[in-house]
Order: structure tokens, then C-alpha cells, then sequence
């Protein structure tokens, strides 16, 4: 599948994904967004996303994404990128709905294939990297490689998670010869932290408790913690990251309240658990080894209500330690 079969007569294009963007989203959207305005110039491209993080602004064209849709607004093509299901496009749902033709290009295992046709790779390790599979490589530009290895750098970790395949790393290799910086990509959008960042990070590690005998770890932090740090949830990436490299640890777990009594949820496993599956049970989605929720309760609450679904994985894995389903 390239570009050009998805386009197809599509004079007008809208690029959205999902709510609280993300590096990958971000890369991905912005990406496209890019290409196709340096290489299709008579095509109208807009594209929709939700308050973007601090780090990644100066890689991207000043007033370009719209963050609120104006009456009316119809598109030939609309192109969904990172996103699983309709409801995370958030605001740019109505978009969707009034596009003439939708498209959805995705690796998460729980993507409901939900628009009208549906390009969905759940092991690639990035939808930046679905992103460039399709497009001329030749015509790919710096700017364009900028953002898609942003979006690659992010979902693997800077390419330490197992995602990172060997198509992954030529992939990133080919954007590398584009001429960009890639050390200033990676610590300027991925390690670098301000105080503040610093500061909730260590209070979350410190407040931070394990259970399951060693297998699992968790932290959380109050909507009043985050206003006492002046923080908002997207100073909050690299946490449940961090809480995942602790030794002997399974499975993180990483939790923010959102409004009174309801938490965010982030999940993220070594090699035993599948959190794609544990996310779902609860009304979630994501990948086998990084998935979410959001769940209504008290912190102990969800921990116990977790407990039970890693508990399942691992007796699982105990009584049929082959991985045999048959």
C-alpha cells in the first residue's frame, strides 16, 4: 500500500490523531502533514490535534495544527493516524464523521478498524514508521525525516523496546542519511526534562511501592500534587518508563486522577505480561508491552482491581510456561 492509493482523488485532506498527542503521534500527523504539502502542493491538508507538549515545538511549523473544528467543515479525505478507536480522536470525531472517505493507519493491537479502510500493523514498531513505508522514499525530505524519526524515537524507547525490529532500525537508518540531527532529536524531545519535570518524577519514584511480591511496581499522584508542582498530565511522560527499568520488576504501573476520584492509567510490561489485554478489561487498548486506561476509584482500588488481571497472566504462564495455546 502507498500514499498514492490512499489519496486517490481527494483534493482536500484532514490528518488527525489521538487525544493528549503524543511523540509518535505527533511524528506521525506532522510528518505526513509535511510531505504532503512539500510533494502535493494543490491539495488542501489540515490537520487536527490536541495541546502539543513543550519538547516537540520546535520541530514544527508555527501555526499550522488547529485545535477546534469550524462549522461545516467537510473534507474528501480524512486520515487517522496512531489512533485505536473513533472516541480518542476527541474534538476531530466530528471531522471524521463528515469526511467522504476515512482512512485509519495504526499499530496498536487494540485498533477497532473503524474507519472506511484501515492500514493496521500491530508489530511495526511506530505508526511514524507505518508512515514511511508508504511514502516515496525519494521524496522524502529533512523536515519530514525530523518528524518520523521523532515518532520512532518515542514509541520504542529510543530503541530499546522489543518493537524495535530490524526494518524498524532501517528504517531509521534511511531518515538518518536525510541529514538530521538525531542526538539533539533525542534528548531535546525525549531526556530532557525541566525542574518541574524533575521534581514530580522523584516524588513519584520516592511515593513509589511494589507488591506482587517484587513482580510489579506502582505510583501515582494526585490532581492536587500535580497543582502543588504546577505540573499538567503531558509533564508527566517518562515516569511509568521510568518506574519500568527498576530490577526484577514485571510489570509498572503509573497512575494521575484526572478529575476527582477517577486516574489515568499507564502500563508497561518486560516479557511475561500482555498489558494490551489487561488495558481492555478495562475499557482500554494499546500495545502487549505499553497500554492504558482510565478507571474510576481510589488508587488502592485499581491496584487491587489490576492485581487480579496480572495475577491471571502469570498463574497462566506458570501452569503452561511453553506459551502453548493449543
Amino acid at each position: 500500500m502507498m500514499l498514492n492509493n490512499i489519496l486517490k482523488e481527494a483534493a482536500t485532506v484532514a490528518i488527525a490523531g489521538h487525544i493528549r498527542p503524543d511523540g509518535d503521534c505527533v511524528g506521525s500527523c506532522m510528518g505526513l502533514y509535511q510531505y504532503l504539502t512539500e510533494n502535493e502542493p494543490d491539495r488542501q491538508v489540515d490537520v487536527y490535534l490536541g495541546e502539543i507538549p513543550d519538547a516537540y515545538r520546535y520541530l514544527l511549523p508555527e501555526g499550522v495544527i488547529r485545535h477546534q473544528v469550524l462549522a461545516d467543515t467537510k473534507y474528501d479525505l480524512f486520515i487517522c493516524l496512531d489512533c485505536a478507536d473513533k472516541e480518542r480522536l476527541g474534538f476531530a470525531g466530528t471531522v471524521f464523521d463528515q469526511a467522504k472517505r476515512t482512512w485509519c493507519i495504526d499499530h496498536h493491537i487494540s485498533n477497532r478498524k473503524f474507519a472506511d479502510e484501515n492500514l493496521v500493523k500491530p508489530d511495526a514498531s511506530s505508526t511514524s514508521e507505518l508512515v514511511y513505508r508508504i511514502l516515496d522514499r525519494k521524496k522524502v525530505s529533512k523536515r519530514t525525516a525530523e518528524l518520523l524519526y521523532l515518532g520512532i524515537v518515542h514509541d520504542t524507547g529510543v530503541f530499546q523496546y522489543s518493537c524495535a525490529g530490524p526494518a524498524t532500525f532501517r528504517a531509521a537508518a534511511e531518515l538518518l542519511e536525510k541529514g538530521i540531527d538525531a542526538p539533539s532529536i533525542i534528548q531535546n524531545t525525549y531526556y530532557e526534562k525541566t525542574y518541574a519535570q524533575n521534581q514530580i518524577m522523584g516524588r513519584a519514584l520516592l511515593e513509589s511501592i511494589v507488591f506482587m511480591d517484587g513482580a510489579c511496581i506502582a505510583a501515582y499522584v494526585t490532581k492536587k500534587i500535580m497543582d502543588f508542582y504546577g505540573v499538567s498530565p503531558k509533564d508527566l511522560d517518562g515516569i511509568v518508563s521510568q518506574l519500568r527499568v527498576t530490577k526484577d520488576v514485571e510489570v509498572a504501573v503509573f497512575m494521575y486522577e484526572t478529575e476527582a476520584s477517577v486516574y489515568k492509567v499507564s502500563l508497561r510490561s518486560k516479557e511475561k505480561i500482555d498489558v494490551s489485554r489487561i488495558a481492555a478489561y478495562f475499557g482500554g487498548g494499546g500495545h502487549v508491552r505499553a497500554a492504558g486506561f482510565t478507571l474510576a476509584g481510589t488508587p488502592h482500588d485499581v491496584l487491587n482491581n489490576l492485581s487480579k488481571q496480572i495475577e491471571h497472566q502469570m498463574k497462566g504462564d506458570q501452569e503452561n510456561p511453553t506459551g502453548d495455546n493449543t
